[in-house]
């Protein structure tokens, strides 16, 4: 078991990707947090790779919602995506 758990290390987000992932939809830490479902301290502790000295790992759900929300999705049900809400910056 510990194998596998140290090949999804590997193969993880780093924190410099999340940071990467969130700048380039254009988040705040709090938008971000909001949209994952997530408190903004997360977040937080996911771009500093670390809580109070000891090491963060990004979890394999958060890792795929950000894909999701990256191509646009905001929800699915098990049957049907739901996309994103327009924002009111993209109408200016």
């Amino acid at each position: 078991m510990a194998d596998s758990k140290s090949k999804d290390a590997v193969s993880g987000m780093t924190p410099q990707q999340f940071r990467h992932w969130r700048r380039a939809l254009g988040l705040k830490q709090k938008d971000a947090a909001d949209r994952l479902g997530l408190k903004k301290r997360m977040i937080q502790y996911y771009e500093k790779g670390n809580r109070d000295g000891r090491p963060v790992e990004i979890p394999k759900s958060i890792r795929l919602a950000c894909y999701a929300l990256s191509h646009g999705i905001g929800d699915y049900d098990g049957q049907v995506t739901v996309p994103l809400p327009m924002e009111s910056k993209d109408f200016e």
